[in-house]
């Protein structure tokens, strides 16, 4: 028998281990929790199984702890504990008993979420293994429970690579081969389930790695059927030989590396980057881990447009009379493509609209430094204004993107003065005064008294033009901004 410890989380055991005998019930510490703790690895949750009222007993848990009760499934008796900030875990799952102890285990998913932990009782705390969950676990393997696993719930095809991924484990060749039989069974899960695993699946460190087991096990085509299109869709030599599905998929290796918690793990990618940007590290640490929504970061996000950036190139793709290769309006073709993937699977409007800004505009940072000099006051004053709070996301999708263009082919130096121009335009935005937010010189008011007009759009307008040429350094005062105004009037810009 194997001991389970959980370091940190002793205490909340032990108290929930006093409730359970205060109520008169038997309870099991279950499923990923259990799998997590002999890893080593961190979870923020903690299911149970336990016998009896298991709804009431949650119900006297979230009184007894302080935390916040909520039934999740009414008819099978699960509930959550949502507990207070800066507690051990941030939920406990709370489920009945599905039979015996035996017989909930071999309803789970896979042999190493089957795995149960006595929570009462005297003694050391003993792993329970009916599914040979501890030899899979040693030998790093996910493996199905049984072969109808996924016949009671399409979205374990997901949970079986998302595990595997996590965990850095193998999935076992048999179910492997039940799963590609079963990939097209995938969208019988509700979108709303799809859009959860596909976000952690992002929010893996090396989801790069998950999405390329995704594709092995014939799932991504199912689930993302826009980025198998780019599948054989050739490009320019200037990408490496990759075709559009390859480049997509470095680009989110690169944004992997980029956002990697330690350097080891991002190489030069990520050391250079951060060197650069080390005046905002954790400004810009806090913007990518802030939550879009429901837990989902925006450095989540950014991997998504970065797998979503050249969804439209297949559908733009031509050749021109001398060969050349050109995907006219991709950009803004992707980002149509990415709307409809994101309301299919039910993605926040607000997350929407991150998303399709990204693959909009991904090709912008690279344009504003066409001309071969660095970008106006009034072009970075345009940049900022069209992307907002988008605009550090943008830049970096700008980064991944050039790096999985050159590929194997981009050296260090060459790295090194990429990340020094997206890092001078983020400087020049955010800390040179008056291209952001120029001060204001006239009010709404101010224009409709001078030129004697009602409040509508034409004033709006009016503001919107003097904040520009303020930004871009043409007005400094009062005396110039309501010279620029009657010039506006007299011209008829105003109307415009």
């Amino acid at each position: 028998m194997r001991e389970f410890r959980a370091p940190g989380k002793q205490r909340l055991l032990n108290r929930l281990a006093a409730l359970a005998n205060a109520a008169g019930i038997d309870a099991y510490i279950v499923g990923g929790a259990v799998r997590d703790g002999l890893c080593r690895r961190y979870t923020p949750d903690l299911d149970l199984a336990v016998t009896g009222d298991a709804l009431a007993w949650a119900r006297s848990v979230a009184d007894a702890l302080g935390g916040h009760f909520v039934v999740l499934d009414d008819e099978s008796a699960v509930a959550r504990v949502v507990l207070p900030k800066h507690a051990a875990v941030e939920y406990i799952d709370i489920a009945a008993l599905q039979g015996s102890l035996e017989e909930d285990a071999r309803r789970r998913d896979f042999t190493i979420d089957a795995l149960a932990v006595p929570l009462t009782g005297s003694g050391a705390r003993e792993v329970i293994d009916h599914c040979g969950g501890l030899a899979d676990l040693d030998a790093r393997l996910v493996r199905m429970n049984g072969p109808d696993v996924f016949d009671a719930d399409p979205l374990r095809l997901l949970r079986a690579v998302r595990i595997a991924a996590a965990l850095g484990f193998d999935i076992e060749p048999e179910t492997m081969a039940a799963i590609r039989e079963r990939a097209p069974e995938l969208n019988r899960a509700a979108a709303e389930r799809r859009r959860d695993e596909l976000a952690r699946i992002l929010a893996i460190e090396t989801s790069y790695g998950a999405l390329r087991l995704l594709d092995e096990a014939h799932l991504l085509d199912v689930l993302l059927p826009e980025v198998a299109e780019g599948k054989g869709v050739s490009q320019p030599e200037q990408f490496h030989a990759y075709d559009v599905f390859e480049h997509s998929l470095r680009a989110v290796e690169a944004v992997d590396a980029m956002l990697a918690t330690h350097a080891s793990v991002g190489g030069w990618l990520n050391e250079d980057m951060w060197r650069h940007f080390d005046w905002r590290v954790a400004e810009l640490t806090r913007y990518l881990d802030h939550e879009m929504s429901e837990g989902r970061s925006r450095g989540a996000l950014l991997k998504l447009a970065a797998l979503l950036h050249d969804a439209g190139k297949p559908r733009t793709r031509s050749v021109e009379a001398d060969g050349r290769v050109r995907f006219l309006g991709h950009a803004d073709a992707g980002a149509g493509m990415a709307r409809q993937i994101m309301r299919r699977l039910r993605f926040s409007t607000r997350e929407i609209a991150f998303v399709e800004i990204l693959v909009a505009e991904h090709l912008r940072p690279v344009q504003l430094a066409q001309a071969g000099e660095a970008p106006t006051r009034r072009a970075l004053y345009r940049f900022y204004r069209d992307l907002g709070d988008a605009m550090p996301a943008v830049l970096f999708l700008a980064l991944a993107d050039a790096a999985a263009a050159r590929g194997p082919a981009m050296t260090r130096e060459g790295w090194s003065r990429q990340v020094a121009y997206m890092n001078g335009l983020l400087v020049r935005s955010m800390e040179e005064e008056g291209i952001v937010h120029p001060p204001r010189l006239m009010s709404g008011r101010d224009i409709m008294a001078v030129l004697g007009i009602p409040e509508g759009p034409t004033v709006g307008r009016l503001l919107e033009a003097l904040e520009e040429a303020q930004a871009a350094g043409e007005v400094h005062d009062k005396e110039q901004a309501l010279a620029l105004i009657r010039g506006f009037a007299r011209e008829g810009s105003a109307g415009r």
